[in-house]
């Protein structure tokens, strides 16, 4: 299984998204400073999850989500799954 997920770090005010195996082990990387745009921050927080069943499919919504291009989007994501 496959994890698309929204982080957001509140000391950048900014969103970023992706897809993993692992969530837990990539947060951890996100707050250490392993990815190059997560590195600037080390509050980030999990906000959105979804499961897909491959690594393509996985991809595919990423991508999706990136296109829209939208912060906007991305919070009404986030509300509409609580």
């Amino acid at each position: 299984m496959y994890t698309v997920y929204v982080i957001y770090s509140e000391s950048l005010d900014k969103f970023y998204t992706g897809y993993t195996e692992d969530i837990a082990r990539r947060l951890t990387q996100h707050n250490g400073g392993i990815s190059e745009f997560t590195s600037r921050a080390t509050d980030w927080e999990l906000k959105y999850s979804e499961r897909h069943d491959t690594r393509e499919l996985a991809m595919k919504r990423e991508k999706e989500i990136k296109n829209k291009k939208s912060r906007k989007y991305i919070e009404w994501l986030i509300s509409s799954a609580g």
